[in-house]
């Protein structure tokens, strides 16, 4: 649309907030068939909700009265989850989710045949688009999930810890998408420090699919920083650099989460992964979530999700652990050649993940996005 044109990445000519639009054709057909859209999207949603009540009196209710005994209490609620999880993806219309584990060398000495096994303490890295990925994980690993807290969402001036955005990944030729103004080449977006996170179950976390990090002032309990979280989880921890979605066309700029942590990483191990999905059509919606709804987030998004009469899909590709940021053989310098990071843990996760899921980078971040959910809600 374009009075969002200013929210186009410069390098790329990305827009990464905007809901995607199914190309046109076909119409007719699907307008006749939104009927019976709509009837399946109730009972599927009907259905999704028993099953959130159910998982919330069984794990959050029931379950806690094996926590004297961590071990079978950590078993049954994974069990409980994983099954639950995958219920909803089906019911949603996930009928197939193709999982590869890549590896980015290639030849004979290409790793093959490797696994994924995150521990308790151990770091599972991904980017954001939907509630979507947030049920795979639960489903795959049963993790503890994070919400990143910030100082503030006032992006008019800057803090004594703010600095202006600089490093925009993508070309800069200055002719066609590269020449597109953006927020950054207008008015340059303070960046604003992550100080910290919030651990928070699984329905809380996809009803916070699409929103902006908390206000440090404004949460209840008072931030933990990711290394404290990590050293006492007796589960994996998932971590969204981003810190919000996206609409799944790009990468977002990664704040910085892992300042301080040294690459290689020796304590634990780092599991990088990227998810992808296929453009919507007349037929199946988007399942990417980046623009949060006013009422039940994401209630009104399954809904449109569930109506939809054709299969939808998802692709999950997974990093080789021995090509990680946590194996001995990886080389830092095949990442940071050429410039220094404040967080070089963020930047080797950041070009990995764009490298297995063959998705671009746009210099564009959260604080880039809370001015567009400005705007938009101020357009609608």
């Amino acid at each position: 649309m374009e009075k969002f044109s200013a929210f186009r990445d410069p390098g790329t000519g990305i827009q990464p907030f905007l809901r995607p639009i199914p190309p046109s054709g076909g119409e007719l057909l699907a307008n006749l068939l939104a009927p019976v859209g709509y009837a399946l999207g109730v009972i599927k949603t009907a259905v999704l909700l028993a099953l959130a009540l159910v998982y919330f009196v069984l794990v959050h209710g029931v379950c806690l009265i094996l926590s004297p005994v961590p071990p079978i209490h950590r078993a049954v609620t994974h069990l409980l989850t994983a099954l639950l999880s995958r219920l909803a993806l089906l019911l949603v219309g996930l009928y197939w989710i193709p999982v590869d584990v890549v590896a980015r060398k290639r030849g004979r000495n290409a790793p093959r045949n490797e696994t994924w096994t995150p521990r308790g303490g151990d770091l599972i890295v991904c980017n954001w688009v939907s509630w979507v990925e947030i049920l795979w994980l639960a489903f795959r690993f049963n993790p503890i999930f994070l919400l990143p807290v910030c100082e503030t969402l006032d992006l008019s001036s800057p803090t004594e810890k703010s600095a202006p955005i600089a490093r925009t990944p993508g070309r800069r030729t200055g002719t066609g998408s590269a020449a597109i103004s953006s927020p950054a080449a207008r008015n340059p977006t303070q960046r604003v420090p992550i100080v910290g996170f919030r651990r928070v179950n699984l329905l809380s976390m996809i009803s916070s699919a699409g929103h902006l990090p908390l206000i440090a002032g404004l949460t209840s309990a008072k931030p933990e920083t990711l290394e404290e979280i990590r050293s006492s989880a007796d589960r994996p921890v998932v971590v969204f650099p981003e810190c919000t979605t996206s609409n799944g066309r790009a990468l977002l700029r990664f704040a910085e989460v892992f300042r301080g942590m040294k690459v290689p990483v020796m304590k634990y191990k780092v599991f990088v992964m990227c998810v992808r999905y296929d453009p919507p059509t007349v037929f199946a919606p988007t399942l990417s979530h980046s623009i949060p709804s006013k009422f039940l987030n994401p209630l009104p998004h399954i809904f449109r999700v569930a109506s939809s009469l054709a299969p939808l899909t998802i692709s999950i590709r997974l990093l080789s652990p021995s090509e990680s940021p946590s194996s001995g053989s990886f080389l830092l310098s095949e990442f940071l050649a050429g410039g220094t990071y404040p967080d070089e843990l963020a930047e080797c996760c950041a070009a990995l993940m764009a490298q297995i899921g063959r998705v671009k980078r746009v210099g564009m971040g959260w604080e880039d996005k809370a001015a567009f959910l400005n705007l938009y809600k101020g357009k609608k």
